[in-house]
């Protein structure tokens, strides 16, 4: 390639960018969806409303009901209603939880027989009540472990002892944030780099390019390296927002954080180039790389579903798409720290090279120096 005409073009390119205005979205796009979802993505269901209807009035429920009341899952009120007055608070949508402790609810679990605690969840968004029945059943378990176990009636009790690794405080944050970081650099680099072809196409500068001696390489370094330039400082950027803003702890390597997103960018812009060349208006590039990007970023990333719950057909296209591998390494290195001492970490890595490569062969090989 000669770097004089690279220089060149080089110039002119990042002339065109900023007189697009594009060069705001570079960076606003990519803080704002960090900002908007980092804050707005919430697995963990706090002040759950809460209704409590004590049959048994013993110290044991009172034991109990101080445990939901001093929880910050649930916001809770103790009343005396019947059961049918209390469910049709969650038909009126003024409760998500009731929870009935039936009569001699101490005594019978004091002489070791079976006893139940009804609890009534509205099941109207299914995560959310298979949380809270969660929620519900770890209250219950400890507050009935910890009285039994202090107790003289307690002969035989298998306590739990229970401890989460790299992510003690179970804080939404710290797995959304990471996770987020992997979708920008998904999505962004793709939008910008899926206009850069597709652009000239329909201003018909492209036929500069097809009777110039320019060769292939030498236009596609000149358009994509602009470009790469730009987002690769959205790689601080975001790293800054995670840590200092969101404060996610950050474990691991940072030159394997940096390279790794370098990597993954190359992917991104691949892959808008891939569609900018097989499409003929701006308007079906930029909605074919959104499909393309927005709909595996989030399904297949790990961020809100682990991949090893998917079955059949979505667990091949989880390991097609190369969100996954760096994802995984962003959670290294933000959560764990394990580095390149992982042979997965290293494996995935080597991945997102090949598929750098791969990509970008591809773009050459598809772009034609005629016309179509």
């Amino acid at each position: 390639m000669r770097l004089r005409v690279i220089r060149a073009y080089l110039i002119k390119e990042l002339l065109d960018i900023y007189r697009s205005k594009l060069i705001l979205m570079v960076y606003i796009m990519p803080s704002m969806i960090l900002l908007l979802f980092g804050y707005g993505i919430k697995l963990e269901v706090t002040d759950t409303r809460t209704l409590i209807i004590d049959n048994d009035r013993s110290k044991l429920s009172y034991e109990l009901i101080s445990t939901f009341e001093h929880s910050k899952y649930f916001n809770t009120q103790v009343k005396n209603l019947s059961e049918d007055n209390a469910l049709r608070l969650i038909k009126q949508d003024k409760k998500d939880l009731i929870i009935i402790i039936p009569e001699s609810f101490e005594r019978q679990l004091l002489k070791g027989l079976n006893v139940s605690v009804n609890a009534y969840i509205d099941g109207a968004f299914p995560s959310r009540a298979t949380t809270v029945e969660n929620y519900v059943r770890g209250v219950v378990y400890d507050t009935m472990m910890y009285r039994l176990a202090t107790g003289d009636e307690s002969k035989a009790m298998v306590m739990i002892n229970a401890r989460n690794l790299f992510n003690q405080a179970m804080s939404d944050k710290n797995m959304i944030v990471p996770g987020l970081i992997g979708l920008v650099l998904l999505i962004a680099p793709a939008v910008l780099s899926a206009q850069l072809i597709v652009k000239e196409k329909e201003n018909g500068t492209i036929f500069n390019f097809y009777s110039s001696p320019v060769r292939k390489s030498e236009f596609l370094a000149v358009k994509l390296l602009p470009v790469f330039l730009l987002h690769s400082i959205n790689i601080f950027i975001l790293f800054l927002w995670a840590v200092y803003l969101f404060e996610v702890p950050f474990r691991g390597s940072f030159l394997l954080y940096v390279f790794s997103s370098c990597l993954y960018i190359m992917i991104s812009l691949s892959i808008g180039l891939l569609v900018s060349i097989i499409t003929s208006t701006q308007i079906v590039a930029l909605v074919l790389t959104l499909i393309i990007t927005i709909i595996p970023g989030f399904l297949y990333s790990g961020m809100l579903m682990p991949i090893s719950s998917m079955e059949g057909e979505s667990v091949i296209e989880a390991h097609i798409y190369p969100v996954m591998y760096f994802n995984h390494i962003l959670y290294d290195v933000f959560l764990v720290g394990d580095g390149l001492s992982a042979p997965k970490n290293l494996f995935y890595f080597l991945l997102l090279a090949g598929y750098a490569i791969l990509l970008l062969t591809l773009g050459s090989l598809l772009l034609k120096k005629r016309a179509a």
